[in-house]
């Protein structure tokens, strides 16, 4: 254990009220004065924070620096942290370091290919008609998040594993019930209870798979050498990592557009390519994964200090992506600028492998939804939408909204 940082300086989490896609106000200050500094942890450690553009890229592409999850410690002061963590189940890919990581991720990059992507934009086109279609049946008002937002990529996670048509709406009810246990933050054993059913629904489909495999992720996976517990972790990990961020930036991003109107305009108009540049805007400015945490294997010297083996540190996507040296008027939304180059999707080696399915999910529904709803507005004051802060993840838990005349 290192001495407390002086200053006793934790990682800033308080955001502007009303504004979820704003970084908490202290992190602009912090990357101006120190981009690499030091910051407590829970447990009595210190180690280090991360707010410059520059050095986010190169931390997370550096070798030397690990995301183990033995190594990891917890930079929000208050928050539930364990003295010795233990490491991660086989198969959980983003808790992992090479050559584990590597031998599971080439197992299923194929499955995320520019080309796989685009073949899946129909159908994908498909599920938000028929979310869309589902959520103007309401009436002239709807919870958001609920009614689009999550379903979306809950319908097309579903899809990606191979669940069939018929077991879809039991799959998505399943894993919506376990979301809203954590929401009104449910028992252990309720909680539990509710993973263990997801985890047995996956278990049989991956038998299913074996026996009768399509064309789909899970298939793909049953025809490896790999242990049963092991694919299952592959899937759920990427359930998880394609669920709540997806269905995060598509709420936060839609607050962000209909409080900046002339931006909505844009979108409006824009042609593919614009929508394009507009989603990769949205993700840099909403950044909803807004810190990663990792960890240094060895002594090493980044921008003039010493990180010292074992040192936590830890990587604010948020401030980075609102790094005035990377992007011009960063605290601007601007979809016309180039947000290429943003961390949204992390970097190096565990750059998220299902950045390209997020991409189209979020090329179709943006556009899809604004066309459905000209008219759509918040029904709520910003500052009174129920946020969701979970340290290392961002987003609203519902968000009333309104369609036709007023």
């Amino acid at each position: 254990m290192t001495e407390l940082a002086p200053d006793g300086l934790w990682l800033p989490t308080e955001r502007p009220a009303g504004c979820p896609y704003s970084p908490p106000e202290e992190l602009a200050g912090i990357r101006e004065k120190e981009p690499l500094s030091r910051i407590q942890y829970m447990g009595g450690h210190e180690g280090w924070l991360v707010t410059s553009h520059s050095l986010a890229r190169a931390i997370l592409a550096d070798p030397r620096v690990s995301s183990r999850s033995e190594f990891l410690r917890t930079p929000v002061k208050g928050a539930p942290y364990a003295d010795d963590p233990p490491p991660a189940p086989a198969g959980i890919i983003t808790l992992m370091d090479p050559p584990d990581h590597t031998r599971y991720r080439r197992l299923i990059t194929g499955e995320f290919t520019v080309r796989r992507m685009r073949q899946l934009t129909e159908q994908i086109e498909e599920i938000t008609a028929e979310c869309l279609d589902a959520m103007e049946s309401q009436g002239t008002s709807a919870d958001f998040v609920d009614a689009f937002a999550r379903r979306i990529p809950g319908m097309v996670i579903s899809l990606l594993l191979g669940v069939s048509a018929e077991e879809r709406g039991t799959f998505y009810d399943m894993v919506d019930h376990m979301h809203q246990l954590t929401r009104h933050q449910g028992s252990v054993e309720d909680l539990t209870a509710a993973y263990l059913a997801i985890r047995g629904f996956m278990d049989k489909l991956l038998q299913s798979k074996r026996e009768n495999p399509t064309d789909d992720l899970f298939s793909g996976l049953a025809s490896t050498d790999l242990p049963d517990d092991e694919v299952t972790n592959l899937a759920i990990t990427l359930m998880g990592a394609g669920l709540d961020t997806i269905a995060s930036t598509i709420a936060v991003g839609t607050l962000a557009l209909l409080r900046n109107p002339e931006q909505l305009r844009a979108l409006r108009e824009a042609d593919q390519e614009g929508v394009e540049r507009a989603v990769e805007e949205l993700l840099r400015y909403t950044a909803v994964l807004p810190i990663l945490t990792r960890s240094a294997l060895e002594d090493m010297e980044i921008d003039g200090l010493l990180i010292k083996a074992g040192d936590p540190i830890t990587i604010s996507t948020a401030a980075a992506n609102r790094d005035p040296d990377k992007f011009g008027l960063p605290d601007d939304l601007d979809l016309s600028r180039s947000a290429r180059g943003h961390v949204s999707f992390g970097h190096g080696v565990h750059q998220c492998v299902a950045q390209q399915l997020a991409r189209v999910e979020l090329q179709v529904a943006f556009p899809a939804l604004i066309k459905r709803f000209p008219t759509l507005r918040l029904a709520a004051e910003p500052e009174d939408i129920p946020v969701r802060d979970e340290g290392a993840f961002y987003g609203v838990w519902e968000m009333p909204v309104a369609w036709g005349e007023e």
